[in-house]
């Protein structure tokens, strides 16, 4: 075991932004004093995505006043339609109590997204609601171009021990100045940690190991992490006291991510619809009428 901590904070690759090796996500219930206590110890990322929970922004809204320049708020814009992405996010930005967001994530686009949407978040951060732009991709071999685009000042990747693809399809292309790296699905929606899937004659990981291998991965700068409650956000803070895994356990993590990657089922609808429309892409043409 690692006896260097990741408690350190990164730069978040050419956004100039100074950030925790954690970012604490929305979705799945963690807010209020919980997120207080994680800043206090030195998590600065805050991440408001799909679901926009009350009392994660009413967390998020007690540090503000005295905390603002320290904390890094991202938000999240799932928009196809240009003209309603600065509404969604003058909202996002009442919820919180702030006048602007460090980072806009552009949800889920599997291809580069259309000017049109693009240049509506440059005109956000034109006009100071926004400082940088983070675009997120489940179709690794687009991640070449999202790279390559100037526009965007970071990527959200899929990235575990049961979804290892990215280190031959997504972080070889990373080049100086290169975008910040922020992987999610650590634990691959709560199968990697699940019993029912470890392969026998190995150790179950805990959320805590999978929020380390993600980490120990050099090319990673932060993980997304999605916890419940106060007792998850503590398993997700242990990653960073206990820090990166040696090779032994990076092993071990892999062999276990083989047999969840094999044997779990596809874990949310988006992954089912990504499967879906990687098998599309994979079709050879037919001739049309």
């Amino acid at each position: 075991m690692s006896s260097e901590s990741l408690w350190a904070h990164v730069p978040f690759g050419r956004t100039g932004l100074r950030v925790s090796r954690l970012a604490i996500g929305s979705s799945y219930g963690v807010g209020g004093s919980d997120l207080e206590r994680a800043f206090e110890r030195g998590i600065n990322f805050m991440f408001f995505g799909l679901r926009r929970r009350p009392h994660f922004a009413a967390g998020v809204r007690a540090l503000v006043p005295r905390h603002r320049d320290e904390l890094v708020v991202a938000i999240q814009s799932y928009s196809r339609a240009a003209f309603l992405m600065r509404p969604w996010v003058d909202k996002a930005l009442r919820q919180l109590g702030t006048d602007h967001a460090d980072l806009l994530g552009l949800g889920w686009w599997n291809e580069p997204p259309p000017r049109r949407i693009v240049d509506a978040a440059l005109a956000l951060q034109s006009a100071g609601k926004v400082r940088h732009l983070l675009i997120s991709c489940h179709h690794r071999p687009t991640f070449e171009r999202l790279i390559a685009d100037p526009a965007f000042g970071g990527i959200m990747v899929r990235y575990s021990a049961a979804h290892p693809g990215a280190e031959k399809e997504v972080y070889p292309h990373l080049r100086d100045p290169r975008p910040g790296v922020l992987a999610f699905t650590a634990t691959r929606w709560g199968t990697l940690p699940s019993p029912r899937y470890t392969p026998p004659g190995e150790r179950t990981p805990s959320a805590t190991d999978c929020y380390r291998f993600v980490l120990s991965c050099p090319d990673v700068d932060v993980s997304l992490c999605g916890p419940r409650d106060g007792a998850e956000l503590d398993g997700a803070m242990l990653a960073l006291d206990r820090g990166r895994m040696d090779d032994e356990e990076i092993a071990w993590m892999r062999r276990v991510g083989v047999a969840v990657r094999r044997d779990a089922p596809a874990g949310t609808p988006v992954d089912v619809l990504d499967r879906l429309g990687n098998l599309l892409r994979r079709r050879p043409a037919t001739a049309g009428p």
